[in-house]
C-alpha cells in the first residue's frame, strides 16, 4: 500500500509543474502522509512526509525558486502536517496495540470461564453456541455449562442482568458454584441455594430467608441472573429442572414443539430471598431422539427491521432434530438474519439430543 502514497507524490509534482503558473498543485502533497498515518507507523509516515517535501522543493525550483514566498509557505505547512499525522499514527498505534492486549486477555477469559461444552455426556448429544452483541466481545453476561455425574448429567443455563465487567463476574461466579456443587451431586434445590448464596451472599453464611423474612438487606434489585438448571439421568427419560425466571426450555419431539414451563418457577438468583424457601423441581419426559433447547432472551428478543420479535418456536420445528449442531447452525443463521446481520444483546444456545437409553460415556 505504500506504492499509493508515493505515487500519488509523483503525478502532483508531475501535474504541478506542467500546470500554468497561476495554479499551484503544492498542497495536494499533504494528501501523501495523511493517507500514510491509516495504515502506516510513524516512522513510515515521516518518511512519506520527507518526500513529499523534497518534491515541493524540486517543483518550488523548477517554476520558480525555493525560497519564493507562496512555495516556502506550502513547504512549511507540508513539514507541520506532515508531524502532526505521524503523531497520530503513533497514537494509532499504541490503541491498536491496546486493543490486541484487550482481545487476547478476553480469549484467555472466555477459555477459562465459558468453557466450551463437550459434544457427547452419556447417552446425550450437545452442542452449544455464544453469539455476542458487540462485534469485537468474546464473552458477556450470558453463561451456560454442563457437568457429568455418575447418574447422568447436569446442565446451567442463565442470563446475568446488565453488561460489563460486573456481569462477566457475576456470571463467571455462577459457572465456578455450579461446576462445584453439581458435581458433588447434590439435589436440585439445594444446588440453587448454593448458587444464589456464592453469587449474591457468603457461602458459608445463613441460608436464604423464609418466605415473609424482611429480605431488604440481602436482596439487590439491581443485579440477578435468570437461570435454568436441568437434570438430565442416563438411565430413567425424564428431564428434572428449576426455572428461575428464566425463559422455558422448548422440547422439539416429531415435529412438535412443546415449552416446557414450570408451574411454579423460582424468582432468579439474587432475588430468591422473594419466593419460596426452597426451589420446586419440575420433571418432563425427555425420550429418546428428543432434543431440548435451552436458551437466553437475546434471542427471544432479536427484533427484525419491523421490530419484530425472532419466532423461536415456530421456527425451531423446521430445524434439524437429529443432529444438535446442525439445528444451532440453522438457528444462528436464521437470527442473524431476522435481526439484520446484529443483535441488541448478547445470546447463548444450548442444543441437548437423547441417543440411545443406558449409554454412558464412562
Amino acid at each position: 500500500m505504500i506504492l499509493i502514497p508515493l505515487v500519488l507524490i509523483v503525478v502532483i509534482s508531475a501535474v504541478d509543474m506542467l500546470a500554468p503558473p497561476e495554479v499551484h498543485l503544492g498542497p495536494l502533497l499533504v494528501a501523501a502522509p495523511a493517507i500514510t498515518a491509516s495504515f502506516a507507523g510513524p516512522r513510515t509516515t515521516l518518511a512519506v512526509g520527507a518526500a513529499a517535501v523534497v518534491a515541493q522543493g524540486f517543483v518550488a525550483a523548477v517554476r520558480t525558486t525555493i525560497v519564493d514566498l507562496n512555495h516556502s509557505v506550502q513547504i512549511a505547512a507540508l513539514v507541520l502536517i506532515s508531524l502532526l499525522v505521524a503523531f497520530f499514527a503513533r497514537l494509532r498505534e499504541r490503541h491498536e496495540r491496546q486493543l490486541r492486549q484487550l482481545r487476547s486477555v478476553a480469549e484467555a477469559t472466555q477459555a477459562v470461564v465459558q468453557r466450551p461444552l463437550p459434544a457427547r455426556m452419556g447417552p446425550l448429544r450437545i452442542a452449544s453456541v455464544y453469539l455476542a452483541a458487540e462485534a469485537e466481545a468474546q464473552i458477556g453476561g450470558d453463561l451456560y455449562a454442563a457437568v457429568r455425574t455418575r447418574h447422568g448429567s447436569r446442565f446451567l443455563v442463565g442470563d446475568v442482568r446488565g453488561k460489563g465487567l460486573e456481569a462477566i463476574g457475576e456470571a463467571s461466579l455462577a459457572l465456578g458454584a455450579f461446576r462445584t456443587a453439581a458435581y458433588r451431586q447434590v439435589d436440585l434445590p439445594r444446588l440453587i441455594a448454593h448458587l444464589e448464596k456464592a453469587v449474591f451472599g457468603d457461602p458459608d453464611g445463613p441460608d436464604p430467608p423464609e418466605i415473609g423474612a424482611d429480605s431488604s438487606d440481602s436482596v439487590d434489585a439491581e443485579s440477578f441472573i435468570t437461570a435454568v438448571v436441568l437434570d438430565i439421568p442416563d438411565v430413567e427419560p425424564v428431564i428434572h429442572l428449576v426455572d428461575c425466571g428464566h425463559p422455558p426450555p422448548l422440547l422439539l419431539r416429531d415435529g412438535r414443539v412443546v415449552p416446557l414451563e414450570s408451574r411454579q418457577p423460582a424468582p432468579p438468583l439474587g432475588l430468591m430471598g422473594l419466593g419460596p424457601a426452597e426451589a420446586q423441581v419440575e420433571s418432563f419426559a425427555f425420550r429418546e431422539g428428543d432434543l431440548v433447547l435451552l436458551y437466553t432472551d437475546g434471542v427471544i428478543e432479536a427484533r427484525n427491521s419491523s421490530g419484530n420479535f425472532y419466532p423461536l418456536t415456530e421456527r425451531l420445528g423446521f430445524g434439524p432434530s437429529d443432529d444438535p449442531r446442525a439445528l444451532l447452525r440453522s438457528l444462528c443463521q436464521d437470527l442473524l438474519a431476522h435481526a439484520g446481520g446484529s443483535l441488541g444483546d448478547d445470546a447463548a444456545m444450548v442444543a441437548i439430543r437423547r441417543e440411545t437409553a443406558g449409554a454412558s460415556d464412562g
